[in-house]
Formats: structure tokens, sequence, C-alpha cells
């Protein structure tokens, strides 16, 4: 049976689409308080030429600048590494969710060792945008990982 895909992944998965759309990297987060989402991202490593814009602090950055994130919910489209996992645990991010973790499985536990839900919905969408992805572009996709994990390579 196919996971069904809840309308805050259907936003990040949006992003993603828009981030390949602009030549770079097919990954996608939003921030949720309360039903709402209060901020969105895509991985902008390629199109600011700055390693350090991955998806979910691109969304951290445009998430409301008051108010803190304590108790929000952060949706991304691949499992945060270590970079993302530090920066949800640094503000707060009650939970994590997914849409697949096969790709960065590194940060789960990091994240729930500071108390932090991690949810893996593990969906076949999110797998197979960022396969095409790796297909079309691998030495882009080994690039990225040698930053966020250098003892992969």
């Amino acid at each position: 049976m196919k996971a069904k895909v809840d309308k805050f992944m259907k936003a990040a998965i949006e992003e993603a689409r828009a981030g390949l759309a602009e030549g770079g990297l097919p990954i996608g987060a939003v921030l949720v308080e309360e039903g709402k989402i209060i901020g969105r991202g895509r991985n902008r490593r390629v199109q600011d030429e700055d390693q350090l814009m991955h998806a979910e602090i691109d969304c951290l950055r445009n998430a409301r600048l008051t108010g803190g994130y304590i108790g929000t919910t952060l949706y991304s489209t691949m499992m945060p590494c270590y970079l993302c996992a530090g920066a949800a645990v640094q503000f707060g991010i009650k939970k994590v969710v997914a849409g697949e973790a096969e790709s960065a499985p590194e940060a789960r536990v990091f994240m729930e060792s500071h108390g932090i839900e991690v949810v893996d919905q593990d969906l076949a969408e999110c797998k197979e945008l960022l396969a095409e992805f790796i297909r079309r572009r691998p030495g882009l996709w080994d690039e990225f990982l040698a930053e966020c994990n250098p003892d992969i390579f």
C-alpha cells in the first residue's frame, strides 16, 4: 500500500522540485507550527555557491525571526545531515519528518538522543526524485555527500 503524502511533505517536495528546476539538488523542507507552514526552503548549494545552504537551513532562514521554533515540526524530503540535525537541536524543534532516510541515515540517532521525535515516511516519491537526480548528476551528488560526511569517501 502506497503511503499517503500529507500537505506538509507535499510542500517540501514542491521546494525540492523548485530547487531541481533551478539546477540544484532536489531537497526541500518546511517548518510547521500549529498546522501552519512558517518557513520554506530548498537546497541552494549550487544556486548560491554556498555549501552551507542546505534545505533545512534555508527553511530556518526563511522562517519568522522572532518567537523561536520550540515545539515546531521540520519536514524534509531527505533525512537531515549532522549540520541540519544540529540546527534542529539548537532551535528546539520537537519533531523531524523525513521523506526518505536511506541516503543520509547518520544523524537520526543524534536527533533522537536530543529528544527529537524522528519519523521516516519512506516515500517512493522522495526516493525517486533523488535517484533520478543522482543518475543525471552523480558528480554533484558525490560532492554534496563529501561535504556532509567526508568519512564516507
